[in-house]
Order: structure tokens, then sequence, then C-alpha cells
């Protein structure tokens, strides 16, 4: 009875007690906002959205072009007998739109709403990731606890087995019972193997997402400003879901894309400037005696020019309609994730006061069964209960501490995944201070006017860690007791 005790209070020792070193949840979470792929490849694609808007605007902008050219005639006609030898030419143009239909215009505001769209992709992106960081995290922790009461069991179990040897040695108990025990320890063993597989796949899957290995992951600060009824929740989602935000934006976009499409029906106005020098090196003339002729010519012109479209074939009434019909894709999409939002609020909320009551239903359990695996025990040792008795006592108090970590786990996750649903799950809701936050807006007005051609960026180099160099993890526990089987 000692030793039984001595394994139990080593289980709950082991499962309670919180490290002196250990990662924090808000670690996990500047880890994967610095260095997670996903999201630095988001944060990359806005910047080519971003890009978006000054390729509109350069259809309005002038636009210059020159040229130059050089040419050697080696064979001339026999008539040809002015025909120059050699000629270089230079030329150059400007040209300046002066109105286009509204193509140009709508085509920016169309650019920059999509500009916005993508921002709040960016949010949805970044919500996303810190959902599934806290999934792993919490999945580590849960795993972590669960590996520890199933070792806790087996070494448990195999005191039971120890003792009911000793006991039928002696006759008090008969073969039957050293059997069951033999058993239950068996597939405890079996249960345990499958529990260390399930933590190395929750800390592999967090070194996906988070960049390195798991630490001693302390327990999370609880999650703040969490609805009081469902209808709250979606009030706010519906209010904040980046994602609902980002369809809506896609809505205006495809109007303005109307307008662009419209234009090609409507006329346009440029005016240009060209000029053009032509040498021909002492050469045009020929062998013709006493003749004179100019070897250089310019020429300058500036004008305007207007263009009224009569027919194109049916191109603009098809684009008009296609963009039509693209439009009305986007009402669509846009009712579809407002519908998607609602349902995953709701089933959030559902999901985390569910799991609120299960905590307090596995608390009760573990108290109860902690109290029946006790009753169990002194009763078989006056010859009320059997053996099977306590293995029963033991695998259900085993059961409800497993349904215990597992609530706590499912209760965190299914809370953050109502935050993020309702746009309260970014890095800037959550304060994280591991440096200064990336904010897209610094870009798009970075590039926003840039009108000259050669002003690009460096080559990209990767932003994510790789893992590559982690170790395969493990589920290490203390290796079990040998405990001699009789026969």
């Amino acid at each position: 009875m000692t030793r039984r005790r001595l394994f139990l209070g080593a289980a709950i020792l082991a499962v309670l007690s919180t490290p002196v070193h250990a990662d924090t949840l808000r670690d996990a979470l500047i880890a994967a906002y610095q260095t997670n792929p996903t999201l630095s490849g988001a944060r990359a694609a806005q910047r080519a959205t971003d890009e978006t808007v000054a390729i509109a605007k350069a259809d309005g902008r002038p636009s210059a072009t020159t040229d130059f050219g050089f040419q050697e005639n080696f064979l001339r006609s026999a008539n040809s007998f002015t025909a120059p030898l050699r000629q270089s030419t230079a030329g150059g143009s400007v040209t300046v739109p002066i109105y286009s239909g509204g193509a140009v215009k709508n085509a920016v505001r169309a650019a920059k709403t999509r500009v916005e769209a993508g921002q709040l992709d960016l949010r949805a992106t970044e919500a996303s990731l810190f959902s599934n960081v806290v999934a792993a995290y919490m999945d580590v922790i849960r795993d972590t606890a669960i590996v520890k009461l199933n070792r806790a069991n087996v070494g448990v179990l195999s005191v039971n087995l120890e003792a009911t040897s000793d006991r039928f040695e002696i006759g008090d108990l008969t073969r039957t019972d050293v059997a069951q025990s033999e058993s239950r320890l068996e597939v405890a063993k079996g249960d345990l193997e499958t529990v260390r597989a399930n933590l190395i796949s929750s800390k592999e899957n967090y070194i996906a997402l988070v960049g390195h290995e798991p630490g001693d992951l302390e327990a999370p600060p609880p999650l703040p400003n969490l609805p009081d009824t469902p209808d709250q929740a979606v009030d706010i989602a519906l209010t904040y879901n980046p994602d609902l935000l980002a369809a809506k934006e896609r809505t205006i976009a495809a109007e303005f894309d109307i307008k662009t499409a419209r234009a090609s029906n409507k006329p346009s106005v440029s005016t240009y400037v060209q000029g053009r020098y032509l040498n021909y090196h002492g050469t045009l003339g020929g062998s013709i005696a006493g003749a004179t002729f100019v070897q250089e010519q310019s020429t300058a012109e500036v004008g305007i020019q207007a263009t009224m479209p009569i027919y194109q074939g049916g191109r603009p009434a098809a684009q008009i309609r296609q963009a039509q019909a693209l439009s009305g894709q986007t009402y669509e999409q846009l009712i579809a994730v407002e519908r998607d939002v609602i349902s995953q609020t709701r089933a959030a909320y559902s999901s985390w006061r569910a799991s609120e009551r299960v905590i307090q239903s596995s608390e009760r359990a573990v108290a109860a069964a902690s109290l029946s695996l006790e009753g169990v025990r002194a009763e078989n040792s006056v010859g009320n209960r059997t053996i099977l008795d306590i293995l029963n006592a033991e695998q259900e108090l085993l059961n409800a501490q497993v349904q215990l970590v597992t609530a706590r786990r499912n209760s965190y996750v299914a809370g953050f995944t109502l935050l993020a649903a309702m746009g309260r799950a970014e890095a800037r809701d959550l304060g994280l201070e591991g440096g200064p936050l990336y904010d897209p807006k610094v870009n798009y007005e970075r590039v926003d006017d840039m009108f000259y051609d050669y002003q690009s960026d460096p080559n990209p180099e990767p932003q994510a860690t790789r893992t590559v160099d982690t170790q395969a993890q493990k589920a290490e526990i203390e290796p079990l007791p040998e405990i001699p089987t009789r026969r």
C-alpha cells in the first residue's frame, strides 16, 4: 500500500509541477510571428499586391521612348544613283494621356481596394497561424501530461502485479488474479507507447509552426474578453472578422472593374511630342556631279490625338459582361464567407462552453475516482473486493485524469479560435513585444507613388528559419521496473 501511494504521489507531482525555466505561449507566438514561412510568404504576396497600384497608375502617366540606328548599304540597286551608302538615325517621343474614359482612374481604385483586401487577408493569415500555434502548444502540454499519467499508471500496475504475485505465493490469491494484473499491465505499456508517439507528433508539429523545439511549456495565461453569449460573439465577428472585411473589399473592387471595362467603349485623348534626326555621313547623292544634297535632316512635331472606337468585334461588351459576372461572384462569396464566420463563431463558442463544463465534471470525476480507488483497495484488504475491482478503479481514475487534461486543452483552443473568429487574435490584440510589429501599410506607402523605372529593390532572401537542424523529438520516460511473473 505504501509503494502504491508513493507512485500516485509521484504522478501528481509530475503532472502538476511547474518548471523553473519554461517557454511561454507568448514566446511561441513571437517566434512564429517572426520566423514562420507561411506568414512571411503572405507578407511577400502582399508586397506584390501593393505594386498593382503603381502598375495601374503607370497607364495614366507620360511615357517616353527613344531609338537609335545605323545602316550600311553594301549592295544598292543599279538605278539608285542617289542612294546613301550609310546612315544614322535617332528619334524620341513623349506621349501624355489626357483622357481614357475613366479606365485608369477606376483601375487604380480597384487596385487600391484590393490592397486593402490583401491587408485584411494578411491579418486573417496571422490569426490563423496563431490559432494553429496555440493548438500545437496546448497539444504538447496535453500529451506531455498524458504520457506522465500513463507512465505513472504503468508504475502502479507494476507494483500491483508484484503484490499480486506475492499474495499468490502465499495462497491469498489465485492464478487468475495474477493473470488479470499482468494483462492490464501489458495493455498499459501498449497505451504508453501510443501516447508517447502522440507526444512526438505534437512536438514535431510545434517545431513546424514555431521553428524550434518545445522546452518545458508553461501553462498559458487566461484568455481575455471572451463573450458572454453566442449572439454577442457573432455581432463582434461580423464587425471585425478580417476574412469577412476582405470579402467586402473585393466586392467594391469588382464594381470598379465593371467601370474599367466600360471605358473600352469610350474615346481616349492624348498629346504627344516627337522628333527625329537623320545623318547620311556625306554619302547621299552618290556619283552625281555638281549636285548638292543635304546630309543631315531633323524633324519635330507636337500634336494631340483623339481615338473613338466604333466597332471592336464585340470585345468591349464581352469584357463588361465578364466583369459583371465576376462582380456577382464576389457578392456570392461575401455571403458564403459571412455564413462561415457565423457558423465558426457559434461552433467555437459552443465548444468552448462545453469544454468548460467538461472541465468541471472531470475535476469532480478525478476526485471521486481517487476516493473510489482508495476505498476499493481498503475493501480488497479485508476480502470484500477483487483484484479486478482494483484494476478497474485504477483505469477509471486514469480515464478521468486524461479527460480532464484533454478538456483543459480543448477549452483553451476553442476559446482562442473564438477570439480569432471575432477578429481579436492578431499580434496587436495579443500584445506581442518581441520587436516591432509588421505593418503592411509601410511598404504600400513606400511604393505607392514610385514612378522611376529603375527603383527596384534588392533580390529577396528567405526570412523564415529552417528546421533541418532540429533533433528528432522523443518522449523520454524512466525505465520500467522489471516485474517477475510467477506461474
